[in-house]
């Protein structure tokens, strides 16, 4: 199988669980630095694919032939930028080799063009590798204007390839920031964690179909999502950038009016139209029974957090913040076991972070096991913490951290 490496994000073992659950025969064959993953994979990844993730930020793939050392680094970029018209335009992305090593390859590779009659030039620097926006500026992706050479080194090991595939920040940014509508009074989900939890929602479906081999439950290429707490519909925006359809619901009107706004604005930045993907938005409470008449595949939310915080929370305020979230939980799951029996769920739960410890829900640990569901975990990824199957991210400046949760029907 092809080798690859991946440059992923400030949360690592989130990323390799993304990873793990998008793609059936992966495979970890190294980390390195919590910062580079190698790992082999059976399909080839491209660009198609890496838009699809949240934590990934450049992948690239081994050369076949796979070379004893980086001396010959810049014998391979002359041969495999010969069909490049005009100047050629490169970039080094590398980890774990020294500054001057660094500096001595770029001064090489430039010189190795420029006896094989090529003028160049290169992106980045020597101490930092271009960002992916400017890989994609400069035509270094599809191998047009030049490429980016990646060297990822450890103790007696070494791994050399070409980039495929990095993230399009700009179309991050699009639709995080310039979107109509944001509401920062209830806390931002960032697009990327959206297509995190999308990912794993993917992944549950499929182990759900693999329960159910004597149903009639087939996995499409279109799933259909509800997300019950969609807020200004981060989740639901991705859906139809992939193609789902995507339910919504909120408890709040303001909410409800802003995800609306945000989903027609969309469509028609993206082209993306109603007849093709459909969608739904409406007032509901998520503690009540469902009520559309088109059934989900699959869950995906980031329930209520809390209040958003501006400081440490106090442990009489935690201890009534848990209090009131259990119960919400609680009436949220009930619900859905209630009127969506064997739809798997992806959710966020909050965890906060007073003045002396970590606070995580309990209580709803007893209902999700009462109500037959299962938590998991895509292959090969541990818990972040002993005895409790999920994963945690936040931010280190973050008083409110978010317990991802996934949880799949028991077989009956």
């Amino acid at each position: 199988m092809p080798s690859y490496a991946a440059f992923i994000g400030h949360q690592p073992h989130l990323s390799m669980a993304e990873l793990s659950a998008s793609l059936p025969d992966f495979r970890i064959e190294r980390i390195l630095g919590g910062a580079v993953v190698i790992f082999s994979a059976g399909e080839i990844l491209d660009e198609a694919f890496l838009r699809r993730l949240g934590g990934t930020i450049v992948i690239a793939k081994a050369f076949e032939s796979a070379p004893t050392d980086w001396s010959t680094l810049p014998r391979l970029l002359v041969h495999e930028t010969q069909t490049v018209k005009g100047k050629v335009t490169y970039s080094l992305r590398t980890h774990g080799l020294p500054p001057s090593t660094v500096s001595k390859l770029y001064r090489e590779c430039k010189n190795a063009l420029k006896k094989s009659g090529r003028p160049a030039r290169y992106v980045g620097s020597e101490g930092k590798p271009a960002p992916s926006l400017v890989l994609h500026k400069e035509g270094l992706i599809g191998g047009k204007h030049g490429c980016e050479f990646v060297i990822a080194s450890g103790k007696e090991f070494l791994w050399m390839g070409k980039t495929v595939a990095a993230q399009d920040i700009e179309a991050y940014a699009k639709r995080d920031v310039r979107k109509p509508v944001r509401d920062t009074s209830v806390g931002l989900l960032p697009p990327k964690l959206a297509q995190i939890l999308l990912n794993f929602g993917v992944w549950l479906v499929k182990g759900q179909q693999s329960q159910n081999r004597n149903s009639q439950f087939v996995i499409r290429n279109s799933l259909t999502v509800w997300d019950p707490f969609c807020g200004t519909g981060v989740i639901p925006m991705e859906c139809l950038l992939r193609g789902w359809t995507a339910l919504a619901s909120d408890l709040s009107l303001k909410a409800v009016n802003g995800c609306t706004k945000n989903l027609d604005w969309l469509r028609k930045e993206e082209k993306i139209f109603k007849k093709d993907v459909e969608s739904a938005v409406w007032k509901q409470d998520a503690r009540k029974p469902f009520e559309s008449k088109k059934k989900p595949d699959v869950i995906v939310t980031e329930t209520n957090l809390g209040p958003a915080l501006t400081g440490r929370p106090s442990q009489k305020s935690t201890a009534t913040m848990r209090a009131e979230n259990e119960r919400l939980q609680e009436e949220f799951l009930r619900a859905v076991a209630q009127t969506l029996p064997g739809v798997p769920l992806v959710v966020t739960w909050p965890v906060w972070y007073n003045r002396k410890e970590q606070v995580r829900l309990e209580h709803v640990w007893s209902v999700v096991d009462e109500l037959g569901y299962r938590s998991t975990l895509p292959p090969g990824i541990e818990s972040d913490r002993e005895n409790r199957l999920s994963l945690l991210y936040r931010r280190p400046d973050q008083f409110v951290g978010r317990e991802i949760v996934l949880l799949q029907a028991r077989r009956r």
